[in-house]
């Protein structure tokens, strides 16, 4: 009886505040960059949703891109886009398929690669590099927040 009223009573108070405007708290998933443990910032992502680190090569200034998924709460790389076999950069055989981008260079599609532990570590590189993290509806401007730190990227719910 007793777990009947508080029930009752929590689906009134749930009523009530969507019809007040407040919003119930409900656990959102977040790509969250932080160094040293001090936060720099977060992007909301949702499950199927992509958010791109990207950057200049520091060595030839092309365009790079890495592309990551929420995958059932799984930080997945999907894709990474190069602007040309730079140093450093190609396919690796057994993963992903090569594809020539629209303007130039060409994307390593479904990669499908889990990052261990749910966190990329990273350094981030001064404005010549300009890493962006960019999701559907909103930007990082790293290279603009904290250039030349080691930062730390990681999928977690809040």
């Amino acid at each position: 009886m007793t777990a009947m009223i508080a029930g009752r009573r929590f689906g009134a108070a749930l009523f009530l505040g969507v019809m007040s405007g407040v919003t119930p708290l409900v656990a959102q998933t977040f790509l969250v960059v932080e160094t040293s443990g001090s936060p720099l910032g977060a992007l909301p992502f949702e499950e199927g949703q992509e958010i791109c680190l990207t950057w200049n090569h520091s060595v030839t200034g092309g365009a790079v891109a890495d592309c990551f998924e929420n995958q059932d709460g799984s930080l997945t790389l999907m894709r990474s886009y190069l602007h040309d076999f730079a140093a450093g950069l190609g396919e690796m055989e057994g993963r992903g398929q090569i594809v020539p981008a629209e303007n130039g260079g060409y994307w390593i599609n479904a990669i499908n690669e889990p990052i261990a532990g749910n966190a990329l570590a990273l350094r981030i590189g001064p404005d010549a590099v300009n890493h962006v993290l960019a999701g559907p509806d909103q930007s990082l401007l790293l290279s603009q927040m904290a250039p030349d730190t080691r930062v730390r990227l990681s999928l977690e719910r809040r």
